[in-house]
């Protein structure tokens, strides 16, 4: 005579995993905070300046042509042009 089992193979298996998981439920996950050092604050600062440097084009195709048009005037090129152009150039190398 075979006799079949009722309730599956492990039936206090399943209810113990269920139980386990009820109780996973009832954690609370409001308490976790993270701190990031100012190291950490100024990589992600120059790896963000970085992806932009790398998508702002090299050169700025409307400034050269407006400065040629500007330089095919010949009153443009004086000696307070040249002078602003000398300090402009100056400040940039930090001089």
């Amino acid at each position: 005579m075979m006799i079949d089992k009722i309730g599956g193979i492990k039936p206090l298996t399943n209810v113990q995993s269920s139980r386990r998981t009820n109780n996973t439920s009832k954690v609370d996950f409001g308490s976790d905070s993270i701190d990031v050092s100012d190291e950490a604050k100024k990589m992600a600062e120059a790896y963000y300046l970085k992806q932009i440097a790398d998508e702002t084009p090299d050169v700025r195709a409307d400034l050269v042509a407006q400065i040629k048009e500007k330089i095919k005037d010949p009153s443009y090129l004086n000696a307070d042009v040249i002078n602003s152009a000398a300090d402009h150039i100056m400040e940039a190398y930090g001089l």
